[in-house]
């Protein structure tokens, strides 16, 4: 299952899934930790927001590339 999960992550419809779910788990966070004060909050919101974010870097890269490589063939 985590091996399915783990190949599925790495293609495109992955990340991008990934990327917007971890989104959403952020957005969760920082709106409890705004009404909260928590710091525990903060720093989830922040974890959650760096793999967001390398997971949509990844999307675009895979989408330019294979972009790149269907003009050049």
């Amino acid at each position: 299952m985590m091996r399915q999960l783990n190949k599925w992550h790495k293609t495109k419809s992955g990340l991008l899934v990934f990327a917007l779910v971890e989104l959403l788990i952020t957005y969760g966070f920082v709106s409890l930790a705004i009404d909260r004060g928590n710091l525990w909050y903060y720093l989830l919101t922040l974890i959650f927001l760096v793999g967001s974010l390398q997971n949509l870097f990844k999307f675009l890269k895979a989408l330019t590339i294979s972009k790149l490589r269907r003009t050049i063939h």
